[in-house]
């Protein structure tokens, strides 16, 4: 006897049980018995069995539906399914004791739906089979399709060939001529996707998030970064770091990974929402910190970030920038341009002179990170001392004599006059070096008066000590020039 139709007269005398009894089994066989197929239609069916070559399915009818097991191999050429699955096939052929059944339609049923597809905006399933002028050429169940490049994807197509081979689902955006014009596109499916998944994310997105970007552009004004599926945002080129930023590819770079702060958020229910984003933000000020970190009179490493007309900015610290006014460059000469002194990414050395926190203003000093020259001149060229120097420049009043970088003195020419060496001093090229006497010493003021060697054994000493600073005595002074000349002789 068919066991699935073993009858139990004791199971049926039990009124209250769930069981089919045998008049409901052939009420049931007698309603598939109405159900007819035809080739091309789809069918839904449930696996029963499992064979070697075959797999079987109840197609909701009298007769079992039967599918070649190797239709239903995966890309590994393994099958995946078990019994009770669920397959959704076609109809290729009927008998009067099975449907045969296959993945692909074939014949007038498969043409019938791709034109149901078409008419019913259905997605169908399709294998981009090669590349063709202006797109690719498509398998849509069975039947050739054109794609358009422009269609195949929401993105730039760079590279088409790597399209073939990867099967898709494609809406049917043109059928004619019975089937042997068809167009298809995916574009459209997948910015529907696109669409239901921006609305997702964009329900959870707020103003002051930090999210995780990625860098898809740069413009010299900032970065387009995508945050989600179908939503980017821009961070301007001040937003990119607490640093002054010149050009956005500086700092960053095209496929980055970075976090971003979410600063505003324009119609956010639109396709195209505007939103603000900052790069920097996501890490804490540096002038909060300021305070802790530098202090008036600090000696610092630097680099020139810019230069104007009236000095250099220079950073001191990430987001940190000081200006070195053309005044604060150079203690031994005179600076009539920044760049004749420093370069922009030149490092050097600067002294803290002020920190204004509530304009966020650093003062800097090039010339006292160097040091002064003049301090302490007194003691290192004392009031009649014979010393070496180099001619600077030669003046109607007198001459200029560099002593070293940063101190020159002037040879007045009434010094000049009364000296023995006056031709000497005369013929003097600049760049020749001769020997000077210290004859006055102004460290405020930064002035030196020099005069020719000879004139320290002219007997003027009253001259040079009340020159000489400090408040020295004629009479100290006096003898104090009168030791020196001894030791001299």
């Amino acid at each position: 006897m068919n066991d699935r139709f073993e009858y139990d007269n004791t199971q049926n005398t039990d009124q209250g049980t769930n069981e089919m009894s045998f008049e409901q089994m052939l009420d049931a066989y007698d309603s598939k018995i109405g159900r007819e197929f035809k080739p091309g239609d789809k069918v839904e069916g449930q696996i029963i069995s499992i064979g070697e070559n075959s797999v079987y399915l109840d197609t909701g009818t009298k007769s079992d539906g039967v599918v070649d097991k190797s239709e239903l191999l995966d890309d590994n050429g393994e099958f995946q399914y078990s019994v009770g699955d669920i397959l959704k096939l076609y109809v290729v052929s009927l008998s009067e004791s099975e449907v045969i059944l296959s993945k692909v339609v074939s014949g007038a049923g498969m043409a019938a739906m791709i034109e149901d597809a078409y008419h019913g905006h259905t997605p169908v399933e399709g294998r981009v089979t090669g590349i063709v002028k202006g797109g690719f050429s498509v398998d849509v169940l069975g039947k050739r399709a054109f794609c358009p490049v422009s269609q195949i994807d929401v993105k730039y197509v760079e590279t088409p060939e790597d399209y073939v081979g990867q099967t898709h689902h494609f809406l049917i955006t043109r059928y004619g001529e019975n089937g042997r014009n068809i167009v298809i596109s995916r574009r459209e499916l997948l910015n529907e996707q696109i669409r239901e998944e921006r609305a997702v994310f964009m329900k959870e997105l707020a103003e002051g998030d930090t999210v995780q970007g990625r860098v898809i552009k740069l413009m010299s004004y900032g970065a387009f970064i995508a945050l989600g599926p179908g939503v980017e945002g821009m961070a301007h080129i001040s937003e990119l770091s607490w640093s002054r930023v010149e050009k956005p590819e500086d700092v960053l770079r095209v496929d980055d990974i970075l976090p971003v702060k979410v600063l505003k958020i324009e119609k956010p229910l639109s396709d195209s929402p505007k939103i603000s984003l900052s790069v920097k933000q996501t890490s804490g000020n540096p002038w909060d910190n300021i305070g802790t970190t530098f202090s008036i009179g600090d000696q610092v490493s630097g680099k020139v970030v810019r230069l104007t007309s009236f000095g250099a900015f220079v950073e001191i610290a990430p987001g940190i920038d000081g200006l070195v006014h053309i005044s604060e460059m150079s203690h031994v000469k005179r600076i009539l341009r920044p760049e004749d002194e420093v370069g922009v990414g030149e490092t050097i050395q600067v002294m803290i002179k002020a920190i204004d926190m509530d304009s966020k203003r650093i003062s800097l000093s090039m010339k006292d990170a160097a040091g002064d020259p003049w301090t302490g001149i007194l003691a290192k060229y004392p009031v009649a001392s014979v010393v070496d120097g180099t001619l600077e420049k030669k003046e109607g009043f007198g001459l200029f004599i560099r002593l070293e970088p940063g101190i020159t003195g002037l040879m007045p020419m009434s010094n000049l006059r009364q000296s023995a060496d006056a031709g000497k001093f005369e013929s003097l090229k600049p760049g020749d070096t001769v020997q000077v006497l210290v004859q006055e010493v102004d460290e405020d003021n930064r002035r030196l008066t020099l005069a020719p060697p000879d004139q320290k054994s002219s007997g003027n000493w009253k001259q040079f000590a009340k020159s000489a600073k400090g408040g020295a005595s004629f009479g100290s002074m006096e003898s104090i020039l009168r030791e020196a000349l001894e030791k001299k002789k």
